[in-house]
C-alpha cells in the first residue's frame, strides 16, 4: 500500500513529527515500511501490510491507525447523502446472499465522461501507483484508495433487464476488461444481467459493459463480498487486481453505502449528471458480526509488564475505534467490541497485541516466563527422528525440505491413475495437489541441482504424505532418500566416472535399518512399482508387512523430467524405524572361531536374501556371522542359474567346536537349501 505523506498530514495533526519519526512509529506498530520516496513536495511511503490488516488498504484506515499510534486527532470525512433528482433505478437480484450480503446500486444520468479528472485527484492516483483511465474510472479508483471499498461502474445503456448476482454456469465465458476471455468455473461468483455475465464479482469487470468516453448513463455498483467467495478467484484465472486484494482480506460491510455516496458526490462534481436513489439489497443474516471480546486488564499488564492505569489502556482501545464496557464482578474485566473494519480481533490475545502495538513493541517487558525445569523421561526403545537425520547426515546426505503441494503432472508420472487430494485454493497450477510420496519434491530438488552442474546428489527428506481416505486424508510420516551422480566426491583417489548404483542406496538403507537393532527382521523382495525400473525395484518388508520401496527411477520418467541418470529412490514409513530393540549383554567367547565357505548353485530368480534366511534357520545357535562374498553367472554355470558363495562363522560360548559339529551344521544347511531352493553344491 502506497500512501502520500502530504495527504496523510492533511487528515492527521502530525505537527512536530517528521518523516523519520512517522516511519519509525508505523514500524513499531507493526506496519512495516518498505520504502520512502520523495515526489516533488511530497513523500510516498510504501507500507507492507500483513494479510490481517485489510483495513489499512484505504486512506481512511491509515488515518485511523496513525491517529491512534501518535494519539493525535484524525479526520475521516463522512460524505453527506446525495439527494436523488430523478426516480430511475435498475433492479438487482442477489441469488447468493452468503457471498454478497450487501449490494448497493445507483443510476446516474447525464454523465459527461469526456471531462478530465482534476489534477489533485490524478496526483493522488499516481502517488498510489494507479494510472488514469477516464473520469468515471478514476473516481471509482480514488474512492477505493480513500475508503478501501472497491466500486465498479457499468454503462447502463448496454445492460439488459437487471443485475443478478449468481454463481457461474458451466461453459459460460466472459471477456474481461484486460481483453482476455476466460471460461468460467461453476464456483465463480458473477455479476450478470438477464443476458450474460458482466463481471467477475470483486475481481474485474467485463469488456462490453464497461464505461467509455461516450457513456452518458452509469450504473454505479458498491457491494460487500465475503472473503471466502473471492479468495483465490483472481489467482485461479491468472489475475491480480486491487479489488480482489481488498475483498480477499475483508472489507467493512458498512462501507458500500458510504462509498457510493462519496463516489456520487465526486461524479456529479466532476462529470456532471443527475443521481437517482440508492437501491440496497442486503441480507442481515449473512453480514459479518463483531462480537464482544473479554479482556482482563490485570492479565494484560502481567503479560506486557505495564503499570498503566485502566483509563490509559482503555483509551488505546477507544482510539482504535473499539467500544468498551466494564463487566460487573470486580475482576477488572472489560467487554471490548471491535469495529466493523477489524476482522482480525477475535480473542483476548488479539486485544493484548493491540495495546503492545500502539504503545510500541519496544515497551514490552523482556523477562522470561517462570516455570519448573526438569528433563522429561525418554523411552530407551524410542528412536527419535533427529537420530535418523544425524545418521543420514553422517553418511553424506543433505536434508531437503520441500512443499507438501506438488505438480499433478509429476505426481501422475510417479503414480499413474492414483487419486490425490486436490487443493481448493492452490498457490499455482504446479502446486495444486497434495503429495502421495516424498519423491516428487526430491526429484524437483535434483533437477535444480543438475541444472547448476551438480555432479553428486545425496538427499533425504522426512515429512507427511497425504493419501485420500474419505473426508480427511491419511497422513503417514515417511522418510525418503535420493541418490544420483558420482559415488564419491571427486578427488585424486576417486575415479570421477564411478556412479552410484542400486547397491549404494541399499547399503544406506541397511545402515538405517541397523539402528533399530533388528535389521534381520527386514527383507528386500523383488517387486514392481510404476515409478521404478523393472528388475531394479524392491519392496521392503518388516515381519512380512510392507514398509517401503527401493529402486531406480524408471528411464521413461527420467526422460520426461529431463534428469541425468541413474536416479535411485527409496521411501520408508517412519514408524518402522522409531522403535528399536535394546542391546543385551552377552559374554565374549574364549573359544576359537571356525569359518567355512560354501558355494551353491540355484536358479537366477532366487534372491540371496532368501538363501541367507534359510541358512540362519537351520545352522544352529553356534552360527555367529553369515556373509555373501561372491555371486557368479557365466562359464561353468548353467544358463538361468547362478552361484552364490557364503562365509559361515561358527563359535560356541562354552567349548571349542569339533569338526563333527561344524560338519553336521553344514549338512543341515545343504539339505535345507536343496529342499527349499533346489540348490546344489558348486564343484
Amino acid at each position: 500500500m502506497k500512501i502520500s505523506e502530504k495527504w496523510l498530514r492533511e487528515r492527521v495533526a502530525l505537527d512536530g513529527i517528521d518523516t523519520a519519526t512517522l516511519v519509525e512509529g508505523l514500524t513499531m506498530a507493526g506496519l512495516e515500511v518498505d520504502t520512502t520516496e520523495p515526489a516533488g513536495d511530497d513523500t510516498i511511503i510504501a507500507i507492507d501490510l500483513t494479510p490481517n490488516r485489510g483495513d489499512c488498504l484505504g486512506m481512511d484506515g491509515i488515518t485511523r491507525e496513525v491517529a491512534a499510534i501518535f494519539a493525535r486527532e484524525g479526520v475521516v470525512p463522512a460524505p453527506s447523502a446525495v439527494s436523488a433528482t430523478h426516480e430511475q433505478t435498475f433492479p438487482v437480484t442477489v441469488d447468493a446472499p452468503a457471498d454478497c450480503p450487501v449490494y448497493c446500486g445507483r443510476v446516474i444520468e447525464g454523465v459527461d465522461n469526456s471531462r478530465p479528472a482534476p489534477d489533485w485527484l490524478l496526483a493522488r492516483l499516481e502517488s498510489a501507483g494507479l494510472r488514469s483511465v477516464d473520469a468515471v474510472v478514476d473516481i471509482t479508483n480514488y474512492v477505493m484508495l480513500e475508503t478501501g471499498q472497491p466500486l465498479h461502474a457499468f454503462d447502463l445503456d448496454v445492460l439488459q433487464g437487471g443485475i443478478r448476482v449468481r454463481r457461474a454456469k458451466v461453459g459460460e465465458k466472459l471477456r474481461l476488461l484486460d481483453g482476455n476471455e476466460v471460461e468460467l468455473r461453476a464456483d465463480t461468483l458473477l455479476i450478470c444481467d438477464e443476458q450474460a455475465p458482466l463481471a467477475l464479482a470483486g475481481v474485474m469487470g467485463g469488456e462490453h459493459s464497461g464505461v467509455s468516453a461516450t457513456t452518458s448513463r452509469v450504473f454505479l455498483e458498491s457491494a460487500h463480498f465475503s472473503p471466502l467467495s473471492i479468495a483465490g478467484q483472481a489467482r485461479s484465472y491468472g489475475l491480480s487486481t486491487d479489488s480482489s486484494h481488498r475483498f480477499e482480506r475483508g472489507v467493512d460491510a458498512a462501507l458500500p453505502a458510504r462509498a457510493i455516496e462519496r463516489a456520487t458526490e465526486l461524479l456529479l462534481e466532476i462529470t456532471g449528471g443527475q443521481a437517482g436513489p440508492v437501491t440496497t439489497t442486503a441480507s442481515a443474516a449473512h453480514q459479518p458480526q463483531r462480537n464482544p471480546v473479554q479482556v482482563r486488564l490485570p492479565r494484560l499488564r502481567r503479560i506486557l509488564e505495564l503499570e498503566d492505569a485502566d483509563d490509559v489502556l482503555l483509551a488505546i482501545f477507544t482510539r482504535l475505534g473499539m467500544q468498551c464496557a466494564e463487566e460487573k464482578g470486580g475482576d477488572c474485566s472489560w467487554q471490548v467490541t471491535p469495529p466493523g473494519w477489524r476482522f482480525d480481533i477475535e480473542r483476548e490475545e488479539d486485544l493484548i497485541e493491540e495495546v503492545a502495538r500502539i504503545k510500541g513493541y519496544n515497551t514490552v517487558g523482556l523477562s522470561w516466563p517462570a516455570g519448573a525445569g526438569g528433563a522429561l523421561p525418554v523411552a530407551e526403545r524410542k528412536l527419535e527422528l533427529p537420530a535418523l537425520r544425524r545418521h543420514l547426515a553422517g553418511r553424506g546426505f543433505y536434508e531437503a525440505i520441500t512443499y507438501s503441494f506438488v505438480s499433478p503432472v509429476t505426481q501422475q508420472l510417479l503414480h499413474p491413475g492414483e487419486a490425490a487430494v486436490q487443493l481448493a485454493n492452490p498457490i499455482s497450477e504446479d502446486m495444486s495437489v497434495m503429495r502421495l510420496d516424498l519423491w516428487s519434491g526430491l526429484l524437483g530438488v535434483l533437477k535444480t541441482h543438475q541444472s547448476r552442474q551438480s555432479t553428486r546428489t545425496r538427499l533425504f527428506e522426512t515429512g507427511l504424505v497425504f493419501l485420500p481416505d474419505g473426508e480427511l486424508p491419511k497422513q503417514p510420516p515417511r522418510i525418503g532418500l535420493l541418490l544420483a551422480g558420482n559415488r564419491h566426491p571427486r578427488n585424486c583417489t576417486n575415479p570421477p566416472a564411478a556412479t552410484v548404483d542400486l547397491f549404494d542406496l541399499k547399503g544406506d538403507i541397511e545402515s538405517l535399518l541397523a539402528l533399530t537393532g533388528q535389521a534381520d527382521a527386514f527383507e528386500f523382495v523383488a517387486a514392481q512399482h510404476p515409478a521404478l525400473h523393472p528388475g531394479q525395484t524392491a519392496r521392503i518388508l518388516l515381519n512380512q508387512s510392507p514398509v517401503g520401496w527401493l529402486g531406480t527411477l524408471h528411464p521413461r520418467i527420467q526422460d520426461e523430467l529431463e534428469l541425468q541418470g541413474p536416479v535411485l529412490l527409496a521411501e520408508l514409513d517412519q514408524e518402522c524405524l522409531t522403535t528399536r530393540r535394546l542391546p543385551a549383554y552377552a559374554p565374549i567367547s574364549r573359544h576359537p572361531e571356525v569359518r567355512r565357505d560354501l558355494a551353491v548353485v540355484v536358479d537366477s530368480s532366487v534372491p540371496a536374501d532368501a538363501l541367507l534366511k534359510t541358512v540362519r534357520e537351520v545352522a544352529g545357535s553356534a552360527l555367529r556371522d553369515l556373509t555373501v562374498f561372491d555371486v557368479y553367472q557365466g562359464e561353468g554355470i548353467e544358463k538361468e542359474r547362478k552361484s552364490v558363495a557364503f562365509t559361515l562363522t561358527f563359535q560356541h560360548s562354552s567349548h571349542t567346536l569339533s569338526e563333527e559339529e561344524v560338519t553336521s551344521a553344514l549338512g543341515r544347511v545343504l539339505e535345507k537349501l536343496r529342499s527349499e531352493h533346489g540348490a546344489s553344491v558348486r564343484s
